[in-house]
């Protein structure tokens, strides 16, 4: 049997060794954390002013790149421009999403088809609608013209083409195949036409017109909500913007436009060679009246001081 001083000191001896192990292991426990390479979980409390600019400019590009736009489908050169006693409006084509619907409305701008037709249609948030040319028009269409309105373009969708403000989308009846001439301007966003309706282009100037429409005192006949006075497309034209008007240009896009009068199509290198002896001859007329042009100036300045 152990006296009692004996079982204290094994007591003791027995809690030593215990605590010795315990303290022996949280040692190593620190020089392994100690060893072991730091992982922080915030940045530094102060970093270097260079350090501060860099993240400064990654984070305003990362803001820029999220503000920009996703690119659309790729816009035509050719700018079709409908003039109003609003002001003008102006849009562009999408040959890669709808090259059909695009020939053939580009067809009937070519013809004039459009000019004294009107917007009948002005559902504020919604649509600006160009009527039919085909019973549209005050003025009477002629031959051609009336062939190309009486055509019909088939359905023609892409995806992630969407129907949002500023888009130009065909109309049609109930057939999707059935779309002749009328088109709407998108006052805003429209996902419940997505694919149901041919998107072919793009309002490129004169948003702030159409807006204004939507200004304008309406009545409603069945779905359609219109304006009580007639928005006359009093003039139509197309251009490239930056480029003369050449005859050549006249048969853009895809011929379309060569029975039009242009140099393209039936001429062939025949039209082609007179084309280019008109621009030459223009050239030098230009050249001849912008001289003219500058001779009258000087004598202007010389004989009238001071105007």
């Amino acid at each position: 049997m152990r006296t009692r001083s004996a079982q204290r000191a094994l007591r003791t001896r027995s809690g030593q060794g215990s605590s010795r192990h315990t303290i022996a292991a949280a040692a190593a426990a620190a020089a392994a954390a100690m060893a072991a390479p730091r992982r922080s979980r915030t940045p530094p409390r102060a970093a270097p002013p260079l350090l501060l600019l860099l993240w400064a400019a990654v984070g305003a590009a990362a803001a820029a790149q999220e503000a920009q736009p996703q690119a659309g489908p790729r816009l035509s050169d050719e700018r079709v421009v409908f003039q109003t006693r609003w002001g003008d409006i102006e849009f562009a084509f999408f040959p890669d999403v709808a090259p059909v619907t695009c020939e053939h409305i580009f067809r009937l701008v070519t013809l004039g088809a459009y000019t004294d037709n009107h917007i009948f249609r002005v559902d504020a948030g919604f649509v600006a609608q160009v009527a039919d040319v085909v019973g549209g028009r005050a003025l009477r269409l002629d031959d051609a013209q009336q062939r190309e309105g009486e055509k019909r373009v088939p359905l023609e969708v892409q995806a992630g083409v969407k129907h949002v403000e500023g888009v130009v989308s065909m109309g049609r009846y109930d057939d999707p195949d059935s779309g002749a001439s009328s088109f709407s301007f998108l006052l805003g966003p429209a996902p419940h036409l997505d694919g149901q309706y041919t998107v072919f282009g793009r309002v490129t100037r004169g948003m702030e017109v159409l807006h204004r429409l939507e200004g304008l005192e309406t009545r409603k006949e069945g779905i359609f909500v219109m304006p009580k006075e007639r928005v006359a497309i009093t003039a139509t034209y197309w251009h490239i913007p930056g480029r003369p008007l050449t005859l050549g240009m006249l048969s853009a896009p895809g011929g379309a436009a060569g029975g039009a009068g242009g140099a393209g199509g039936a001429g062939g290198a025949a039209g082609a060679a007179a084309a280019a002896g008109c621009q030459a001859e223009l050239g030098a007329l230009r050249s001849r009246f912008e001289w003219t042009a500058q001779e009258l100036q000087r004598v202007r300045v010389k004989c009238l001081p001071g105007t």
